[in-house]
């Protein structure tokens, strides 16, 4: 395929295993790896691809199981070209490669709100593909626009209303890679920031398993949140809950574990294959399933064919 690909001057890696480019270390190769050097790189590749290639844009892989197969078409993963922070008043335009904590202590120095990002792993594309959130607030809440590359490499911008966020997904278009986005926080000391993140940092790792491998929650809390994304205080309902009355805190399969720490955590003990990982969390939702009815849904993202 690469030999198809019209010249860029990122990069462009065939057969790129993409296993250490996720935060659970698993994942066979893409059949190309796209690295751009700038936006308009981006956008000449994109205009010059032919339309029946896929396109699967990446970002720090804290959120994905890459199945063993791969792959097949491009994988485009944006580095430091894209990863740039300017705050202007509370407007925050953070590049999709910028990370979440990142934006958010630059943010706190700045006497601007935006430290619900602090704990959340990945970066600015995956917070707002996702409407990632935590403390009862959520990217929708802050959001102001998001600037992509089409598939045909047109160059948009893009509003609340065109992403239609709802809890832990957007309607971005298909193939279409988010390269910025703008945020308006509110006003804050930088010191109670600070403090505020150091705060939530040390609950975060008094509660979950931050030095195990793993891509954060596994599963949506199966109630307690509207259509828009906003947490319902009435609904305690937790995924963590329903799997560790179903049984399956510590459950295994191969190299992998539902974590003892957290039961809602998938984790990569050493050795758990891409299989071992998704097939570890069917069994989970189908326990779950058969002693409360409860069907539970995915969090992490799964993409890529099966090992043949």
């Amino acid at each position: 395929m690469i030999d198809k690909l019209s010249p860029v001057r990122g990069r462009l890696t065939p057969d790129r295993s993409l296993d250490d480019l996720t935060w659970l270390r698993v994942g066979g190769p893409a059949d190309v790896l796209f690295q751009p050097a700038d936006v308009e790189d981006l956008a000449d590749f994109l205009s010059a691809l032919p339309s029946d290639v896929p396109v699967f844009p990446m970002g720090v892989g804290s959120n994905l199981i890459v199945r063993d197969g791969g792959i097949r078409g491009v994988v485009i993963r944006l580095g430091r070209g894209f990863n740039g922070i300017e705050i202007d008043g509370l407007k925050v335009t953070a590049g999709a490669a910028a990370l979440d904590v990142h934006v958010a202590r630059r943010a706190a120095d700045a006497g601007v709100d935006l430290t619900f990002l602090r704990t959340i792993p990945g970066s600015i594309g995956g917070a707002v593909r996702m409407n990632a959130g935590c403390y009862g607030s959520y990217v929708a809440d802050v959001f102001e626009s998001a600037t992509v590359v089409l598939r045909d490499g047109t160059i948009k911008t893009l509003s609340a209303n065109d992403l239609q966020f709802a809890y832990r997904q957007t309607e971005l278009p298909q193939g279409a890679v988010l390269i910025s986005a703008v945020l308006k926080g509110v006003a804050g000391d930088a010191e109670t920031l600070n403090d505020r993140m150091a705060a939530q940092l040390a609950k975060r790792d008094e509660t979950q398993p931050t030095k195990d491998r793993t891509a954060g929650s596994t599963f949506r809390n199966p109630a307690g949140f509207s259509s828009t994304g906003r947490a319902d205080d009435s609904q305690e309902l937790k995924a963590w809950k329903v799997i560790q009355d179903a049984g399956m805190r510590g459950a295994i399969r191969g190299g992998a574990v539902m974590n003892e720490m957290h039961a809602n955590f998938l984790t990569n003990a050493g050795g758990a294959t891409a299989a071992d990982l998704e097939g570890l969390g069917e069994d989970v939702r189908k326990k779950v399933y058969d002693s409360s009815g409860i069907t539970l849904e995915w969090e992490i993202m799964r993409v890529g064919e099966p090992a043949a």
